[in-house]
């Protein structure tokens, strides 16, 4: 029954979920622009070959991304937002 409880404290609304989704990456996003600009400078000019030139900035991208950008922070977030929402009601 852990888990159902879990998932009952967290549950929030999909356009909530939605949010905090699309905060989540623009998060990422700035916390890996350095990343992000690398594989953008290697891809400059590419069509195809940007799969095997720029493979391991991709990688290195694609590894900040997650670090921001889980099922963990999602819920830490969902925790956050309800736990803001208990605190207005208030």
């Amino acid at each position: 029954m852990g888990y159902i409880q879990d998932a009952r404290e967290n549950h929030v609304k999909k356009k909530v979920e939605e949010a905090l989704r699309s905060k989540m990456k623009e998060k990422a996003l700035k916390e890996c622009d350095n990343y992000c600009a690398k594989y953008a400078e290697c891809a400059a000019g590419r069509t195809f070959s940007v799969v095997w030139r720029c493979r391991k900035e991709a990688q290195v991208l694609n590894e900040c991304l997650h670090q921001y950008t889980n099922d963990t922070v999602l819920e830490e977030m969902k925790k956050s937002y309800i736990a803001e929402q208990e605190r207005n009601k208030t």
